[in-house]
């Protein structure tokens, strides 16, 4: 049922892209996605890159609707995190076992930094996880803006291309592009996680190797 669901949308979304006004639905989508990730973002923004292959919507405005939808979504779901952050730290403070997968989330925020919030932007449902916990554990607003920013922009272009490339392959075929779509996704989170690793590692061997004071 809820993939019938979902596949009446797509179908709706194909029969709408060649309108000017399936950029405001872009946009509504990829800021709905953001905060209740069964809404199928990604796909939205590779049927827009199908569109404007075909001429029927201008390329770097479906890639300008995408990334603004996503940045105003991901900020909404970290406010309604900072909003239910005190119900959070009570329970924390009720159940150490809470309050330890709390911390837990705080640490991976702080040692992983902004890359994580560009991995998160890939991944359905992660995003919307990593976005909220940033607000309930409350990371400085200005970081965090700065760097959804950046993620946003990355992911929109990235969709946008994919469907501006695949044009035709994709056009009749939703699945394959959101199957290459979530492939891409993961290989990108895989690049970044290996690059942090190897800059961990560089980081530890430098202190270990420093001569003592």
């Amino acid at each position: 049922m809820f993939g019938d669901l979902i596949t009446s949308l797509t179908d709706w979304l194909d029969d709408i892209s060649r309108h000017w006004w399936f950029l405001l639905v872009i946009v509504a989508i990829a800021l709905l996605d953001s905060v209740i990730p069964v809404v199928p973002s990604e796909t939205c923004v590779i049927i827009g890159g199908v569109a404007a292959a075909g001429h029927h919507q201008p390329l770097i405005g479906v890639i300008a609707t995408a990334a603004i939808g996503a940045f105003l979504g991901d900020n909404l779901a970290y406010q309604i995190g900072r909003w239910a952050s005190s119900w959070f730290q009570r329970r924390a403070e009720r159940k150490p076992s809470f309050g330890t997968r709390l911390n837990w989330a705080r640490d991976q925020i702080h040692n992983r930094g902004g890359l994580l919030l560009i991995t998160a932007r890939f991944i359905p449902g992660g995003r919307t996880i990593l976005t909220l916990s940033s607000g309930i554990t409350r990371q400085p607003r200005t970081w965090f803006v700065s760097w959804i920013a950046v993620a946003a922009v990355i992911w929109a272009t990235y969709a946008s291309l994919l469907g501006f490339i695949g044009g035709s392959a994709f056009e009749d075929n939703h699945t394959a592009a959101f199957i290459l779509a979530f492939g891409g996704a993961l290989g990108i989170t895989v690049v970044i996680e290996l690059v942090r690793h190897v800059r961990k590692r560089g980081k530890d061997k430098t202190k270990d190797s420093a001569p003592a004071a």
